[in-house]
């Protein structure tokens, strides 16, 4: 006998990087995470937060979303708070997509987009981002792709796993297009903090201009916290206010509130200056890979990378067993689909970590030769 839901047969888990932690001694380049940790004095932080857990946590994060409106310049009524970007991610087809309709979903991209929309019935339609582009969106395909029915499109930008980074410029064009058309879009700027100059690339202050443009962020990635799971969503009000319907009573913690107040509103510094320091590490890094022959292409958008292993004539699979060796953890990108197995993600630490990395990839060619 079966009971689940007929939508969710076949529909496997996602499959994400991080999982370095369960084993000790081993350095993890598979995430995208601030590699200089969350900002000092983090632990006094959370202590202070704890005064509030003998009530409920506030449903509305009216604190937090005060605080989060001056920072953005937005009102409070545009900005949904989520237990991490990923619920902003599942809410959003829970509260706009019908089961059958379309939706647009950049190849290769996270993939919690295409699984979440799954879940509600949707029909996600991959638009190839092309190798010999260097995996950069195409403008007008893009267009045309979200205007062949879909009822939304999904932007990562930077891109995941990519990295590949797009002006604003471009991202406007695809939505003023889109709103034309009646196409949402989903702007996930999730890994734009750690990029210098970020404000001059995001779509945040653009919510209530395009109305049919939702963006969200979250503090795992710029202050390194993933296990104190905040997230946001802005968006104009009427798109808020959808979201909130499906949004779980009491999302949010409230250690996790106060300690997203306090850090957005006093420690931004120490994103800024991580994000000023891995793209120095990272033009370094790449210098440093590219002299011991392995094929990294030209410095990143960003602070993580995306190489082809085959001039190696390697999966990458066995490249990341070939790296475990060598105590680094990269990631298989075959998660990002088939297509991908012989693709590798990494990411930019700091100087002694990223020779240690480099050191890492000459010994792993050795082996290979």
């Amino acid at each position: 006998m079966r009971y689940g839901k007929e939508v969710l047969r076949g529909i496997p888990k996602t499959v994400h990087g991080g999982q370095a932690w369960k084993t000790e001694g081993i350095e993890d380049y598979s995430h995208n995470l601030n590699p200089f940790g969350p900002p000092e004095g983090l632990q006094e932080i959370i202590a202070t937060a704890m005064d509030d857990i003998g009530h409920y946590p506030d449903d509305n994060c009216t604190e937090l979303k005060a605080s989060f409106s001056k920072i953005f310049s937005l009102r409070e009524e545009n900005i949904a708070i989520g237990a991490g970007s990923s619920e902003i991610i599942r809410n959003f087809p829970n509260a706009f997509v019908e089961k059958g309709e379309k939706v647009v979903i950049n190849l290769p991209s996270f993939a919690e987009y295409a699984h979440q929309c799954r879940l509600v019935g949707a029909k996600a339609v991959f638009n190839e981002l092309i190798e010999e582009e260097d995996f950069r969106m195409n403008i007008w395909c893009t267009i045309d792709a979200a205007k062949d029915g879909a009822k939304a499109l999904y932007i990562c930008n930077p891109n995941n796993p990519t990295g590949r980074i797009e002006p604003r410029r471009v991202i406007l064009e695809i939505v003023k297009e889109c709103r034309d058309a009646g196409v949402l879009v989903f702007l996930d700027e999730t890994l734009l903090e750690l990029v210098p100059d970020h404000d001059s690339i995001s779509c945040r202050r653009y919510v209530n201009e395009y109305e049919n443009l939702v963006v969200a962020g979250s503090l795992t990635k710029s202050f390194a916290i993933p296990g104190i799971r905040i997230g946001y969503g802005l968006a104009s009000a009427p798109l808020i206010e959808e979201m909130d319907k499906i949004r779980m009573t009491w999302n949010v913690g409230q250690i996790e509130q106060n300690v997203a107040r306090t850090l957005m509103e006093e420690h931004m510094g120490h994103v800024k200056k991580a994000a000023s320091l891995m793209a120095a590490e990272s033009k370094t890094m790449n210098s440093g890979l590219k002299g011991i022959g392995f094929p990294v292409g030209e410095v990143s958008d960003s602070f993580f990378y995306f190489c082809s292993l085959k001039e190696l004539g390697i999966k990458c699979s066995e490249f990341q067993k070939l790296m475990l060796k060598e105590k680094i953890m990269v990631r298989d990108c075959a998660s990002f689909g088939g297509k991908f197995d012989r693709y590798v993600r990494f990411s930019v630490k700091d100087r002694e970590r990223n020779d240690m990395f480099v050191d890492a990839v000459e010994k792993t060619m050795k082996h290979l030769r």
